[in-house]
């Protein structure tokens, strides 16, 4: 690792440039744009870097600049530096996916139409991406019926035109076979100028002039010409069809969309053209290559129109905080005007807001497959040990959360992670007597207290015990494996109440800490300040997943147990019904939801219950449903 101020530059100037980091081989590792090279470089050689940042410029050795006259030439120059040096601390895209094209071969003596997943090529016409494989092939099927260039490869056109036969598609009239000059070189090239503009058009305007060309060819009286046409027209209404029309036929627009979480971003784009969807991509973005001081948005637009032309309309749900440099830059790449905006209202804002869906959906994907990464995980373990000095990886965690509304239905959860993953055989659920009126730290000790004492009576289980056990088929008791790590869910107060519940087990092997939501703070026991981890650091998004988890079981178990309490408060209220019928009645349906979807001839098959009683029940969860009672959560909506 290099000392970044051994080659700290000095007498920077104050004019806009792009900057580049190399490191020990000459290569670049970083390109950078500012508006003020002296402020921007000089934030790099300071203290409290971020990781990434910090990572970076202790892997440099030398750092250069190149001045520039505006803020939009060093957005175009550094565009242009990092699509030739590819450095390895500018941000990537993470995508599995091979997005496939429709491709038109312009620069060909005989344009060619074909699907292509490759890189775009100079001189072709690429349309898309497409999301779905087949949508574009059923397309191509359409197209070639309306535009019949030839689809096949340059060998198979040369071998055509030696031997002077057509192949099968220049016989059932999907190709023009210019192979055996049935169309003239010129002719083939205006019909593959006329498919792009198509591609590029409203299909309406195409329809009403083709609509034309069949009347004038119907007067004429060329009938066969006037099918072919009309056959056309068909195969473009189906085309339309397919596509899906929600939009106004003048509406074309790309729509950008990004959703972030600690470590990731997902990030969208609908490509929008007269109304329709004609193609969408989603990539993944790895936020620590976001350096300090730059938004994902403004890292991914040159990303995202590396090789792809603009739109004359860009919607995205956050702008570039360099919106204006950012314009010029994609009409210098578009050769039109590009306005980016952000919707407030109307059809363009709700499309917005599926296009974040689908970045959420694609982040929420990205990240399931990753938590199953042994190294991310291991990292992930690595990150809390060493934060919260650890003498070894925290293997098992256990995360301890409360849930109550007012103190009433007051339950508890425990959540169980091993190597980084949920272990849902050992997770636990706790009720919690509240008339005593516990409050959360008094109802934590409980708790821990509770499940550490089950620790301790099932650890003493001896090699006789345990012999038994697997001669039976069995396992060795599942609290007597001790976490690592104990979570709980909260801060200092919370820590604390758990801290003097092993304080008073005696033990002192178990490690302890407390993640508060608010800034998602680390606590520990006796600190008067929290360890703030990196903000995109695995071992917090590991240390969140824990505790969103432990939520998420607690919210559940108490949701049914309020259910479960609403239940029995409508039965006592019902003075037909004693004990014995009440009893019968909570084991067979459980909660009110489950009682109001019963039939009245299955409430009166109950024994002791008859159809008398059993529409007196019907009518009792009429009168509450009419109250406007949640029946899952027990919450009095109005």
């Amino acid at each position: 690792m290099t000392d970044p101020q051994s080659y700290r530059p000095q007498n920077i100037p104050t004019e806009p440039g792009v900057y580049r980091f190399f490191d020990a081989k000459d290569r670049v590792i970083y390109v950078g744009k500012a508006k003020n090279l002296k402020n921007r470089l000089n934030s790099y050689f300071g203290s409290n870097l971020l990781q990434k940042t910090h990572r970076m410029v202790h892997t440099a050795v030398r750092v250069d600049w190149t001045i520039v006259k505006t803020e939009v030439e060093a957005l175009q120059l550094e565009f242009t530096w990092i699509k030739s040096e590819n450095p390895q601390f500018n941000i990537q895209f993470k995508d599995d996916k091979s997005y496939p094209y429709l491709a038109v071969s312009l620069k060909d003596e005989f344009p060619r139409l074909y699907i292509s997943r490759a890189k775009k090529i100079p001189g072709v016409k690429y349309f898309g991406p497409y999301a779905h494989a087949w949508a574009l092939r059923s397309t191509f099927d359409v197209l070639q019926k309306i535009y019949p260039i030839r689809s096949c490869t340059d060998s198979n056109l040369q071998r055509a035109a030696r031997s002077g036969r057509p192949c099968l598609l220049g016989d059932i009239g999907k190709c023009a076979a210019p192979c055996v000059k049935r169309v003239t070189p010129e002719e083939h090239k205006e019909l593959a100028k006329s498919l792009v503009k198509f591609l590029d058009s409203n299909p309406n305007d195409i329809e009403v002039a083709l609509e034309q060309d069949m009347a004038q060819a119907a007067e004429r009286e060329e009938f066969e010409r006037a099918a072919k046409i009309r056959d056309q027209i068909g195969a473009i209404r189906r085309s339309a069809q397919t596509a899906g029309t929600f939009l106004s036929q003048n509406f074309s627009a790309d729509l950008i969309a990004s959703h972030e979480e600690i470590t990731h971003a997902g990030v969208t784009l609908f490509t929008v053209r007269h109304g329709r969807v004609v193609g969408s991509r989603s990539w993944i973005i790895d936020r620590a290559d976001v350096l300090e001081g730059e938004s994902v948005m403004d890292a991914v637009l040159p990303k995202i129109y590396a090789d792809t032309e603009p739109a004359s309309e860009i919607l995205v749900d956050v702008l570039p905080e360099n919106l204006e440099a950012m314009e010029e830059w994609l009409k210098g790449r578009a050769d039109h005007k590009v306005e980016i905006r952000q919707p407030q209202r109307g059809e363009k804002l709700e499309l917005l807001q599926t296009v974040q869906r689908n970045a959420h959906e694609s982040l929420v994907q990205y990240l399931s497959k990753r938590s199953n990464d042994a190294a991310v995980s291991g990292k992930a373990l690595e990150e809390i040990a060493t934060a919260l000095d650890l003498d070894e990886l925290p293997l098992r965690i256990e995360c301890f959360d409360i849930s109550n509304i007012q103190g009433t239905s007051m339950v508890a959860s425990m959540v169980v992670f091993e190597d980084g993953q949920p272990k849902k055989s050992d997770y636990r659920r706790f009720s919690i007597d509240d008339k005593a009126g516990f409050d959360d730290t008094r109802a934590m000790h409980h708790v821990l207290t509770r499940r550490l004492k089950r620790y301790l009576a099932e650890r003493e289980v001896g090699p006789e015990e345990l012999s038994e056990i697997d001669e039976l088929g069995g396992a060795k008791p599942r609290f007597a494996y001790p976490p690592q790590l104990i979570v709980v869910d909260g801060g200092a107060p919370q820590v604390t109440a758990a801290a003097r519940a092993l304080a008073e087990l005696g033990i002192t092997d178990i490690a302890l800490c407390g993640l508060a939501k608010r800034l998602e703070e680390v606590w520990l026991p006796g600190s008067s300040e929290p360890i703030i981890f990196s903000r995109h650091s695995e071992g917090l998004y590991l240390l969140q997943r824990i505790r969103d988890e432990a939520h998420r079981f607690a919210i559940t178990f108490h949701r049914s147990k309020r259910s479960k309490v609403m239940l029995e408060s409508l039965l006592d209220d019902i003075p037909q019904l004693g004990e014995a019928r009440r009893k019968a009645l909570l084991e067979k349906f459980g909660s009110v939801t489950a009682l109001r979807k019963a039939e009245v001839t299955e409430i009166a098959s109950i024994p002791g219950i008859g159809e008398k009683t059993a529409s007196l029940i019907e009518t009792a969860l009429a009168q509450q449903f009419d109250a406007h009672v949640n029946t899952e959560t027990g919450e009095i909506i109005s």
